[in-house]
């Protein structure tokens, strides 16, 4: 397959990238800096930048878009109006999408809104609901989500996870494992136009 990778640089995206090299996939690394990634082409662009998510979109197969949103109280506006674009827009790709945990639920309350949800996360889940609710409610585009554990940091690579749904199937999930969970998906489908999501 040919795969653009947004974010290819951070924590999540640059495993992704990592993974889907180690598979023998055609990797495009995207990223605002272009920076050069050892085994992929490297791209510019910003998640923002229609025009280029449309050229990508045409000539791969499909377009992982893993940008967190900013943590350092800078606003998050851009991100949730690109993605909100991102989901009105037809593209021949398929979109895969790294989510949050935040909007998981737990006897049918979001993570988000029970008690004890750190408040310093709090912005990056509200945020990462709405964009679910964009791909939710867009038609003609052939997307998937995946969010992580509550916890996703980097670890090891077991190759092993548990899958679920719309509820958490544990407490974390290395960044490596869930590059595993994000090509296993991409190379058998099945879960196509909704959000699941995996754990350790």
């Amino acid at each position: 397959m040919k795969i653009a990778v947004y974010g290819a640089t951070g924590m999540v995206g640059s495993q992704i990238v990592a993974e889907a090299k180690n598979r023998g996939h055609e990797v495009t690394a995207v990223s605002r800096s272009g920076a050069e990634v050892p085994g992929a082409a490297s791209f510019t662009a910003e998640l923002g930048d229609l025009a280029a998510y449309r050229e990508l979109g045409a000539s791969h197969d499909v377009v992982v878009l893993s940008v967190p949103t900013p943590r350092d109280g800078s606003d998050h506006a851009p991100i949730r109006e690109a993605h909100e674009a991102i989901a009105e827009t037809l593209i021949p790709a398929r979109v895969f999408v790294v989510g949050g945990a935040g909007a998981l639920e737990v006897d049918g309350v979001q993570l988000r809104n029970t008690d004890g949800f750190p408040e310093a996360y709090k912005p990056e889940a509200d945020s990462f609901a709405e964009i679910l609710n964009y791909y939710q409610d867009s038609s003609g585009v052939n997307w998937t989500m995946l969010a992580p554990a509550p916890m996703i940091a980097p670890g090891e690579r077991t190759g092993e996870y548990k899958v679920g749904v719309n509820s958490p199937v544990g407490d974390s999930v290395s960044t490596q494992d869930f590059a595993v969970a994000v090509l296993d998906e991409l190379e058998s489908p099945k879960n196509e136009n909704r959000r699941f999501t995996v754990a350790n």
